[in-house]
């Protein structure tokens, strides 16, 4: 796991409960992982703009799969904007990684499909499918084994080879109601 990465999470949660997922998938297979199945791209783009406008966001869907430090500093601007930012969620870099740090110890074997994407000027779309099973822990319960299956929606903006903006929507009942934490 990267230097920046385990500080954080250790300062946040101590060596004993250290995720699986700390070793287990390197940035370039997380990233491999998460290529779209299916990609509209508009006739305006070149191929070098495509190309600038996709390096940052496969690295930004490959390190929701690792968590991975360096991948999120090659997929987000230091100014990073999140406009759908939950709450109790930092603002800029640290919300991303904070999230993850989260989600990962809930679901260490985390899997992120790019369902589609959709890509015109400086935004990227993104339909994307989460998958998994709740082997860790997420707030105060711990996991037994209960599948993951849920969706979520990105649109980024792309500026100077980084994401600078995110607008998402994630289906969070779907997923609280999976882990047991929302009741039917």
């Amino acid at each position: 796991m990267n230097r920046i990465l385990t500080a954080l999470f250790l300062s946040q949660f101590g060596t004993g409960l250290l995720p699986a997922w700390t070793d287990t998938v390197s940035d370039s297979e997380a990233i491999a992982t998460t290529r779209p199945q299916e990609m509209i791209v508009s006739d305006s783009l070149t191929t070098k703009e495509l190309e600038a406008l996709l390096g940052p966001v496969d690295a930004f869907y490959g390190f929701w799969v690792n968590g991975s430090a360096d991948l999120l500093e090659r997929a987000i601007g230091p100014d990073f904007t999140d406009h759908t930012l939950p709450k109790g969620r930092p603002q800029g870099p640290e919300g991303p990684a904070a999230a993850s740090r989260a989600f990962l110890t809930a679901v260490p074997d985390l899997k992120v499909s790019v369902v589609q994407r959709l890509v015109v000027g400086d935004r990227v779309v993104s339909h994307l499918r989460f998958t998994g099973h709740f082997t860790g822990r997420f707030q105060e319960n711990t996991g037994a084994g209960q599948e993951i299956d849920f969706i979520a929606t990105d649109i980024v903006r792309v500026s100077d080879g980084r994401i600078t903006d995110n607008w998402h929507l994630e289906d969070n009942l779907t997923f609280l109601q999976q882990i047991g934490v929302v009741t039917d």
